[in-house]
């Protein structure tokens, strides 16, 4: 059990420092293709990065299943397909809206904002009638408050920037994917749920990208570099890692360690492309990062009290 705590932690310790990177290589791939094209292409290249993986894992291990084995393998292949299928359609919903807020905002101010999902999944686990502890409650006025301070320009109160405000709906939508994960990913296989997420979202991409832009490869091969880590590293390692990790570690210290996304993001930012926070703003990403982490830390506290 403490080996497999111990891949947990490893597993999801590594999908934040590539998601952190990885909106780096967003914003540079913006340069040269729009976003419903990019995102399309990210996640297609995530699904096919499975599929050798998916076929080699099954030629070997199918062979040597007895027939109960074989029962469960093929049960658990159907829901993965069925769940991911549902986890395709929120995973394109929370990409698409991340891209489009990195045309308008900084790399580093999308991540600090994105990692408002840890706050919204309390608010989406008491809809789903589960207690929610009134120390959260605060954590979520903390976050209001950084959120403000990193996101609305005091001498302009009217002035939102509209890429804040797509990067706090697509925390809401992340916030959704990691309740559904964490329901979805016990009685599946791990990594064919990310890969089914993956081609859904991708193929439902497609649509919107021909009708709204173009596909025009010359300008994805000028982007070739963030593309290929978006789709192979962000996508086909990280969010299956994502999966993987989360089922041998429970809920509140898993989104502890993911939260560091968004640190990762600030230094990647600040290292790559040369960009800076204003006094305000690195005040605001202070609050929101505070207030993320104290529900986490009280409930692996609370856990560990529980079993002394």
């Amino acid at each position: 059990m403490k080996k497999k705590k111990l891949l947990g932690v490893t597993l999801l310790l590594i999908a934040a420092l590539v998601w952190g990177i990885a909106f780096v290589a967003q914003s540079a791939g913006m340069e040269k293709i729009t976003p419903f094209v990019f995102s399309a292409v990210r996640m297609i290249l995530g699904g096919i990065s499975l599929l050798p993986v998916i076929i080699s894992l099954d030629l070997f291990k199918y062979k040597h299943y007895n027939k109960d084995e074989k029962v469960t393998y093929k049960r658990k292949t159907k829901n993965s397909l069925i769940y991911g299928a549902i986890l395709g359609v929120v995973f394109c919903i929370a990409c698409n809206l991340q891209q489009f807020a990195l045309v308008y905002s900084e790399p580093g101010k999308v991540a600090f904002i994105t990692a408002i999902y840890m706050l919204f999944v309390p608010i989406i686990c008491l809809f789903l009638r589960k207690k929610v502890p009134v120390l959260t409650w605060i954590c979520i006025g903390l976050g209001i408050i950084g959120l403000f301070l990193l996101c609305i320009d005091i001498n302009n109160l009217g002035g939102i920037n509209k890429g804040d405000a797509l990067a706090l709906c697509c925390a809401f939508f992340y916030g959704i994917h990691i309740v559904l994960v964490e329901r979805f990913s016990e009685n599946t296989d791990g990594i064919k749920l990310s890969c089914m997420q993956f081609f859904v979202g991708g193929l439902i991409t497609v649509a919107p990208a021909l009708i709204f832009e173009q596909f025009i490869w010359e300008n994805i091969l000028l982007a070739i570099g963030p593309v290929l880590y978006a789709g192979f590293c962000s996508c086909g390692i990280a969010y299956t890692f994502q999966i993987l990790g989360q089922k041998y570690i429970e809920s509140s210290f898993a989104t502890l360690i993911m939260s560091m996304e968004s640190v990762f993001a600030v230094l990647a930012s600040a290292i790559i492309l040369g960009s800076t926070l204003s006094f305000q703003e690195a005040i605001g990403c202070v609050i929101m990062f505070i207030a993320i982490i104290i529900p986490q830390i009280f409930e692996i506290y609370k856990n560990q009290k529980a079993k002394r």
